[in-house]
């Protein structure tokens, strides 16, 4: 195999990685967050802050890395952000007060932002746009992969070897890859891009006249509030209000997430591109369809505790998780080359600030005044509206030509 073939696909291995060791890092919190809990004597409105915390630093730091990777090299700024976050993870080893917990875990979040806003671009110019959904769908295979690895090293550490040892055995692949990515060189920006750079696709002030951006933003905004909640929230669900163990929980969890990521990843971004030739919102429909779809069943997850809940759980997380490639293609393919990275920052924090930024605290407040059960109705509720929003983003998704010469050579 040629080294031109060969690039792009090492590429996508590497920071597919990478980005799986980023939500490892982030869900090891969710699995062992009992056990913080009852250490520090916290309510559940102090524990859904730890994330509400995290992400709203990780929100704020991507409007500054954004716009230093559309101008400077992406690579090293990746690899700046990955020894970063690795470093702080180490520093739960000194974490004995809730308020020490706290600025660990800001901290972490400016790292994370400098992979997670870059990456993607990263990515979009090594493949050409035809492939953009299948392609996504296994960078994004990351987020379910390795949400539920955490989720799965934290419910079998955690109890036995205290919270804290989980996050020593997530911290340490990411000097490593750091490392690799050093050795990875940047694709052309814009490559195989097809679409022609308007002001709405090529400035900062058109990014707010460009519906089709501000429509995958919101949408995947609302869908964030959703699937942000559900991720810190469930396991704590099942076992104070269903009975289960946390270890229990944890393992059931995090396998729904693993098994129904992996599919509906994958799923979503073929469905995305195979639909692209007959309508040009290929990529919001799915993702609307999937949202929709959600409601009903989260619905008969929540309000039958008998063997019905476990299986309407697993429907419910594929069709949340089915919109991630759909989403990220639409927003990557919503804006030219040159500003995609800070397009991709202020994405991050508008659908953090509000999505899974308050979502947490939100449905910790609930919970606190009547129930967990209860909290859940505001994550079915963002279902619906991300839904709304995305089937009328359709009507402005950008035209993709699928004859564009540029892509013919991509490996």
């Amino acid at each position: 195999m040629s080294e031109t073939k060969y690039y792009p696909r090492t590429a996508l291995v590497v920071l597919t990685t990478l980005n799986l060791l980023n939500y490892v890092d982030r869900s090891v919190l969710f699995a062992v967050q009992p056990l913080v809990q009852s250490e520090f004597h916290l309510s559940n409105t102090q524990v859904g802050y730890l994330t509400s915390a995290f992400l709203g630093f990780y929100m704020i730091a991507a409007p500054f890395t954004g716009p230093l990777a559309d101008r400077y090299s992406r690579k090293k700024i990746i690899i700046f952000g990955a020894i970063f976050w690795s470093a702080l993870t180490l520093l739960t080893a000194v974490t004995h007060t809730y308020w020490e917990l706290l600025v660990r875990h800001t901290l972490v979040g400016i790292g994370e932002a400098t992979f997670v806003t870059i990456a993607p671009t990263f990515v979009a110019d090594s493949f050409p746009e035809r492939l953009r959904g299948r392609i996504f769908g296994i960078f994004y295979l990351a987020i379910p992969v390795g949400t539920a690895a955490g989720y799965l090293l934290g419910g079998a550490l955690g109890p036995s070897h205290g919270w804290r040892f989980p996050f020593y055995i997530a911290a340490f692949p990411g000097f490593l890859l750091a490392l690799l990515v050093a050795y990875l060189p940047e694709p052309p920006r814009g490559q195989f891009d097809s679409a022609k750079e308007t002001p709405e696709r090529a400035s900062f002030s058109g990014l707010w006249r460009n519906p089709a951006f501000l429509c995958v933003t919101f949408g995947m905004a609302a869908a964030t509030f959703s699937l942000g909640g559900i991720q810190v929230w469930m396991p704590t669900f099942l076992s104070q209000a269903r009975g289960y163990s946390l270890q229990a929980a944890n393992k059931m969890f995090g396998l729904i997430i693993v098994v129904d990521g992996i599919l509906a990843s994958l799923i979503g971004g073929w469905l995305g591109d195979k639909l692209l030739p007959r309508m040009k919102g290929s990529y919001y429909f799915v993702s609307a369809v999937s949202m929709g779809l959600g409601v009903p069943v989260m619905i008969v997850a929540l309000f039958n505790p008998g063997p019905i809940m476990i299986p309407a759980i697993a429907v419910a997380a594929f069709f949340l998780l089915l919109n991630t490639s759909p989403l990220n293609t639409a927003l990557v393919n919503s804006v030219g080359a040159h500003i995609r990275a800070t397009a991709i920052a202020v994405n991050i924090f508008m659908f953090h600030l509000f999505g899974d930024v308050p979502s947490p605290t939100m449905m910790g407040y609930v919970a606190d005044r009547h129930s967990l059960q209860a909290a859940f109705i505001l994550p079915v509720i963002a279902m619906g509206v991300s839904s709304v929003i995305l089937f009328y983003g359709m009507r402005f998704a950008t035209p993709i030509r699928l004859d564009n010469p540029a892509g013919a050579s991509a490996g």
